[in-house]
């Protein structure tokens, strides 16, 4: 039993109770970065650890109708074969490379954190409050489509690196499908349990999960996530989630430093590339928000969310907000004015 991966397990479980995003992305750099656990080993121990919370989220989620099952399923069938294939080329890469393998993967994984980390500043900052959420859809072709490749570009991404499991597809479920943030969670964890079962899996066999180690950040983490979920009501979500963005990004570059120089333009290339694609797809998003004058109450909702984080309180005052804002409560003030 190690005190302090128990310690650093409790911490990084207590942010993701808060915040629900940040397990993997957190973990994986602390495991190499102060414990100086092999890179390989570090990313399936996570992976491992981080399948068996999934698991008990998922299921706690499914029992609350809070997953979208259809969308999950679709997701599934793209990201558990690409997740498999990111550990297969990360066992490739291990066999090829031999001693310079944790300088590449530290080039990957910094490249990784620094795209999250900036997705979760974009959501923070950026997304909330701009997009109409709605709690069911009817999926079409197109839906299906997306969630395959959504699901098979985070599957690859969590294998070879385990970064991004909650952060990335929570936003893509926020940007392409608008579901509620309930919806979002629950879709998001259940859909992770089965995707880091996956890739957990794989890197059992690759030899790749260190199981005591596991053991020792699930008894921290496990308290850590059921403290931080009752106390996430009680915190600002926008603001966590900011600092949080930051911390992702400074582990980014800490990592950089430790990897093959030769491959950190590179690294930075595609941090810089994803991010700007992600970014243009929020002002896309927010320039047809702006043109249809009849989601305004759904933004205002939003903007509570992203406030006072995804259980609002619904007191008279905030309702009686929430009506005033409303396309019906504006309607006869228009009438009258003209």
């Amino acid at each position: 039993m190690d005190p302090a991966i128990i310690f650093f397990g409790f911490g990084v479980g207590f942010l993701v109770g808060l915040t629900g995003m940040g397990g993997g992305s957190l973990m994986t750099p602390l495991l190499i970065l102060v414990f100086g656990i092999k890179p390989v080993t570090a990313i399936g121990t996570d992976i491992f650890y981080a399948a068996v919370t999934k698991t008990a989220g998922g299921w706690r989620h499914l029992k609350l109708k809070t997953v979208n099952m259809p969308l999950t399923w679709w997701m599934a069938a793209g990201s558990v074969p690409s997740a498999i294939a990111g550990v297969w080329v990360l066992d490739i890469l291990k066999e090829r490379l031999g001693d310079d393998l944790d300088e590449t993967v530290f080039a990957m994984l910094a490249a990784c954190l620094l795209v999250v980390g900036a997705i979760t500043l974009l959501r923070s900052l950026f997304l909330a409050g701009k997009i109409t959420e709605r709690e069911d859809f009817e999926i079409h072709l197109r839906h299906k489509i997306a969630a395959v490749a959504i699901g098979a570009t985070t599957g690859f991404v969590i294998g070879l690196s385990s970064a991004g499991s909650g952060t990335v597809i929570a936003i893509m479920l926020i940007a392409v499908y608008r579901l509620t943030p309930q919806k979002v969670v629950g879709t998001d964890v259940f859909h992770a349990a089965i995707l880091l079962w996956a890739a957990g899996v794989a890197h059992i066999f690759s030899g790749n999960v260190d199981f005591a180690l596991a053991g020792n950040i699930l008894l921290g983490s496990v308290p850590g996530v059921i403290l931080g979920s009752n106390m996430s009501v009680k915190w600002p979500q926008g603001l966590l989630r900011t600092a949080l963005g930051l911390v992702l990004i400074a582990a980014g570059v800490a990592l950089l430093s430790k990897a093959d120089q030769t491959l950190v333009p590179y690294a930075l290339a595609v941090a810089g590339v994803s991010f700007a694609a992600l970014f243009g797809i929020q002002f896309l998003l927010r320039k047809e928000v702006e043109e249809d004058p009849d989601e305004q109450a759904a933004i205002e909702r939003a903007i509570a969310v992203s406030v006072l984080g995804d259980e609002i309180p619904r007191d008279a005052a905030l309702e009686a907000e929430l009506a005033r804002s409303s396309p019906s409560a504006r309607e006869p003030a228009l009438t009258r004015d003209s």
